[in-house]
């Protein structure tokens, strides 16, 4: 590592797939400024969240913690600022601190950005058009509204900061987009892209959900069905067959967020120019990522929340020049939880006790510790709230995914008090990569299956998380 601590510019995007990304061999689209950070450094194939939804994966990022830990576990639990953070700790250390766009972990003097020196935020989702921001003012905020397109307000004010800083310190800034989450809003510029196109259909678009447990039917997040016309911006025709309304959906939403999502490879692009401008890219740390991955059509859905991999799967590049070689990719197992503690080490840092991930900085220059991961857990607790999708918790393995639909609101704040029938489900993912064929009742998989199930347990044991009273061994 260098002697000198690098700069660390995070940009993160709200709902942006890695399949919606040409450096990860997306297909459906082109992000040449993305690609740029890939290319000049590193693309990560294999990093996950630990709950895919906005509130509970940011809080996760900022505290290195599990959500039953820092008890941010649904889109109604907002975050106590008063949390240890690792922005805190660099702030603590010298570094220059900034936060800049979606926030979405609660709003008020308990939930505001604590441990940066400089910060503006959109009021939950917060509008893609003239949208209001909550901007520091003193010990506490002020709100107004900024006229222009949300994408590239929030990195003029990401700039702003950087153009501002003390040049004789080093700096951490978030900046953080709102798109591209719904309602996939395009500004002018990008307006007309695939007008006359139609854009690839995913392979699972018209999944219709057999042989897996009945979480998957019952989610209400297909294509068309339900979407509002607002989604569409279009009367939605509610009485064509549900494969053929899918079909005229997709072209729709996907349109619209590819549009999105190039405003946001524009402005990466801004970014990346005054680093080169000002001789500031050898020193810094230039990430992008996405709170969790997204439904682009895969399943016939929109949205995330489920364990399957379009949704748990993040996206991750990450370019620091002399540490990473350009153009390396890392395929090993590393998790939202992890990203903290990794800054950190990269500041020279130690990780506090609280923090419950790891920091994977040696594997930068291509070195993986031998004692790395070979799983992961997850839990999705909203149950059934917004989207109808069922409570559940899971393992991921290099090649195998286990999921135990516990389908119960257990109290948790933000769910939906209905209990259903427990169900697992068992993925072969070197066979069946798009998750459609469940093999937890075929006797070939069944020492699998109790293999997986104990590792699940384990795992549950080596975070502090409790499994459900159901799930018996």
């Amino acid at each position: 590592m260098p002697d000198e601590v690098p700069n660390i510019l995070f940009i993160m995007s709200d709902d942006h797939a890695s399949h919606a990304m040409s450096c990860y061999g997306g297909r459906i689209n082109q992000t040449p400024n993305l690609d740029r950070i890939a290319d000049e450094g590193m693309r990560f194939d294999n990093v996950f969240c630990t709950n895919s939804i906005c509130t509970p994966s940011r809080a996760t990022i900022l505290t290195g913690a599990y959500n039953h830990v820092n008890g941010v576990t649904t889109l109604s639990t907002p975050m106590d600022n008063r949390l240890p953070t690792f922005v805190k700790d660099l702030q603590a250390s010298g570094y220059q601190t900034g936060m800049f766009g979606k926030w979405h972990l609660g709003q008020g003097p308990a939930h505001e950005p604590t441990g940066f020196d400089d910060w503006a935020v959109l009021p939950g989702q917060g509008l893609y058009h003239n949208p209001t921001f909550i901007f520091k003012a003193g010990e506490g905020s002020t709100r107004r509204p900024v006229q222009g397109y949300v994408t590239d307000l929030i990195t003029d004010m990401t700039l702003d900061f950087l153009r501002e800083r003390d040049a004789e310190k080093p700096f951490f800034v978030m900046c953080h987009h709102k798109a591209p989450h719904r309602c996939w809003e395009p500004d002018e510029k990008h307006a007309h892209m695939y007008l006359n196109e139609d854009v690839p259909e995913p392979e699972t678009l018209y999944d219709d959900y057999a042989n897996r447990a009945s979480a998957a039917e019952a989610a209400e997040m297909r294509m068309g069905v339900h979407h509002s016309p607002l989604d569409l911006k279009a009367e939605i025709p509610r009485d064509l067959p549900e494969m053929e309304l899918r079909k005229w959906a997709y072209q729709r939403y996907i349109k619209d967020y590819l549009r999105v999502v190039a405003s946001i490879d524009d402005n990466v692009g801004r970014l990346l120019d005054y680093l080169d401008d000002e001789g500031l890219a050898e020193n810094t740390v230039v990430v992008y990522t996405s709170d969790q991955g997204f439904f682009l059509g895969d399943h016939g859905w929109y949205d995330k929340r489920f364990m399957y991999e379009e949704s748990l799967r993040m996206p991750y590049i990450m370019r620091y020049p002399g540490v990473i070689k350009a153009g390396s990719v890392n395929e090993n197992m590393i998790l939202n939880v992890d990203f903290g503690p990794t800054y950190l080490e990269l500041a020279g840092l130690p990780t506090p006790a609280a923090m419950q991930g790891r920091s994977f900085a040696p594997q930068l220059g291509g070195e993986t510790q031998a004692d790395w991961r070979q799983s992961m857990y997850y839990r999705y607790w909203m149950h059934k709230t917004h989207h109808n999708v069922y409570a559940h918790y899971g393992i991921r393995t290099h090649r195998y995914k286990l999921i135990y639909y516990y389908a119960d609101a257990m109290g948790t704040e933000g769910s939906i008090d209905e209990t259903y029938d427990p169900e697992w489900e068992l993925f072969d993912l070197e066979l069946d990569p798009y998750e459609m064929r469940n093999v937890v009742d075929e006797p070939a998989y069944a020492d699998r299956f109790v293999e997986l199930k104990t590792e699940l347990h384990r795992l549950q044991a080596e975070v502090g998380d409790e499994r459900y009273h159901l799930d018996v061994d």
